[in-house]
């Protein structure tokens, strides 16, 4: 993710997956089996009253400008919330603003908030409480490492940062109790999609200056304004919630109390669900056959696309019809519904599936498939790209060394042994020094992976503008100006076209990515349990829309 894996917001938590898919525009990635016939795997549903989920990892902190993980995203987003929330579609609608304008120049948006909004401990919350919570990430006390995803927008947020500009001259301010202006450096029509995210969650400012150090520690030290409230909270145990009778839509939370524990073995948390006492949990790919026939199964792919990056400067694959051949050779369909079998959907271009396009369509349904496999095309291209070089190159496959990746590793491997008739080596490296080796430039291709900080095109396509080496030293003039033509354009219409363009030439013209899958998750979900909803981007899970039989 930009930055700081921002993650995987955009991308789940590992503890639960939804059953509602993410068909922004009618194409469901999720499925589920509806076999009459098929066997329940417990007889015990996990029920009275609450939902239980899990998660893998402690839960680091839940200060709002110091939280980074999917964990701390979950409770946030469901004990708070922003001017935006997204629904069980995963669409953005009005959450704690009831409507917002944009100026003709698209540079301004202006919000309007509910009446009678309050926080959990009967204190007004108004637009101030945004504008500090915002001045709050843009400045020094952010920890988190997403800064940027105010900065990079808002007017003198940058230079604020920097202590260049006064909180008075940046682009934020509350002109009366329920209206919050925010001026934009450049149109951004994803900027509401923004406004669901964790880091514009409004702060109390009163409230958090007289908890001090001690604000997010404990239940006790914090105050709430999302669907629940927190009732217990240990990081390295779990956290209970409960309802927020405060809150402006409590009538629409129909489960009163939620459990989010703390199991780090998949075979533990597989053992408590089939005991009743999980309402959801993921599958292991070796599980999935086994799981794939009951009708608590179901699968999902996300907003994360895994990508093969070739480095230009490599004289191996600096050969465009050697790149073109890789992509071609590599039976993405096989890769995800036998080698992984864990809900992950085949790449068909850069863009994850469902992600947005023009409103009625998705940008992938819009620009169609321009990744797929063609062994004899992969063969044409591979025989082209050696008698260019004089020789056929000898090449090297870095990746991370997690089970999963190198699953995929090895089946890469031997994609290209049979189609292309050549051995490749894998080169097995911990992430960080994988991540460092493609830093350094000292790499020829890579599996790695970017998940969708928002859900727009641009936060992958901007990726590669700056022609670092980790990006495969990539530097096209043409590519570059129609990044910087979508990032001003005014006009919607032109400035899809330019994604649209953009992704053709990264992938297809210029070869310089090979798409491979969009990660997925399979899992169960107790038949008790409705509308239990994970994002494919942005905060993780939502227990707000869930219901109990």
């Amino acid at each position: 993710m930009k930055k700081s894996k921002l993650l995987a917001l955009i991308l789940a938590a590992a503890m639960v997956m939804t059953t509602s898919g993410c068909g922004f525009t009618g194409t469901a990635s999720s499925t589920a089996a509806t076999s009459g016939t098929a066997q329940s795997q417990s007889t015990t549903p996990a029920s009275n009253g609450t939902i239980t989920v899990y998660d893998t990892n402690e839960i680091r902190t839940l200060v709002q400008w110091a939280a980074s993980d999917n964990n701390s995203f979950t409770i946030l987003n469901n004990v708070s919330e922003g001017l935006y929330r997204l629904n069980a579609k995963h669409e953005p609608e009005p959450a704690l603003a009831e409507s917002y304008k944009v100026s003709d120049d698209k540079l301004t948006y202006t919000f309007t908030l509910r009446d009678g909004l309050k926080w959990s401990n009967g204190t007004a919350l108004t637009a101030k409480d945004f504008v500090f919570s915002w001045l709050k990430q843009m400045s020094t006390d952010a920890t988190n490492g997403y800064s940027f995803i105010m900065t990079d927008y808002i007017v003198n947020g940058a230079e604020y940062l920097d202590n260049k500009a006064k909180a008075e001259d940046v682009g934020v301010k509350a002109l009366d109790d329920k209206t919050l202006e925010v001026k934009l450096k450049q149109p951004t029509p994803y900027f509401v999609r923004l406004t669901v995210l964790p880091m514009f969650f409004p702060l109390n400012e009163e409230y958090v200056k007289s908890q001090g150090a001690n604000f997010g520690l404990k239940a006790d030290n914090m105050i709430y304004c999302g669907p629940y409230t927190l009732a217990a909270y240990d990081p390295a145990s779990g956290s209970t919630l409960k309802k927020n009778d405060s809150y402006w839509d409590a009538a629409n939370v129909k489960v009163p109390n939620v459990s989010v524990r703390i199991i780090k073995e998949q075979a533990t948390a597989l053992n408590a669900y089939k005991s009743g006492e999980l309402s959801r949990v993921v599958l292991s790919s070796s599980d999935v056959p086994a799981m794939k026939s009951s009708a608590e199964f179901s699968s999902t792919s996300e907003f994360r696309t895994t990508y093969l990056q070739y480095n230009l400067t490599n004289k191996a694959v600096s050969n465009k019809n050697i790149r073109l051949a890789l992509g071609y050779a590599v039976d993405r369909k096989t890769l995800t519904d036998v080698v992984l079998a864990d809900g992950s959907a085949p790449a068909t271009g850069l863009i994850a599936n469902s992600m947005y396009g023009d409103g009625k369509k998705s940008f992938r349904e819009l620009n169609g498939d321009i990744t797929t496999f063609d062994a004899a095309k992969a063969k044409e291209y591979w025989d082209k790209g050696v008698k260019e070089l004089g020789s056929a190159p000898s090449l090297t496959l870095l990746t991370e060394d997690d089970s999963v990746t190198k699953t995929v590793a090895t089946y890469i491997q031997g994609e290209f042994k049979k189609n292309l008739g050549i051995d490749v080596k894998i080169d097995s490296k911990t992430k960080k020094a994988k991540n460092q080796l493609m830093d350094d430039n000292n790499f020829q291709m890579a599996i790695t992976a970017w998940g969708a900080d928002y859900d727009d095109a641009m936060t992958y396509m901007d990726l590669w503008t700056n022609g670092t080496p980790y990006r495969g030293n990539y530097k096209s003039e043409a590519y570059n100006s129609l990044i910087a033509d979508a990032k001003k354009q005014i006009d919607d219409a032109k400035r899809l076209q330019d994604m649209l363009t953009a992704e053709k030439t990264l992938v297809s013209d210029d070869a310089v990515v090979s798409p491979l899958f969009y990660r997925g998750f399979a899992y169960l979900t107790k038949p008790n349990v409705e509308n239990l909803v994970t994002h494919p981007f942005g905060p993780p899970i939502e227990f707000k829309y869930a219901s109990l039989k």
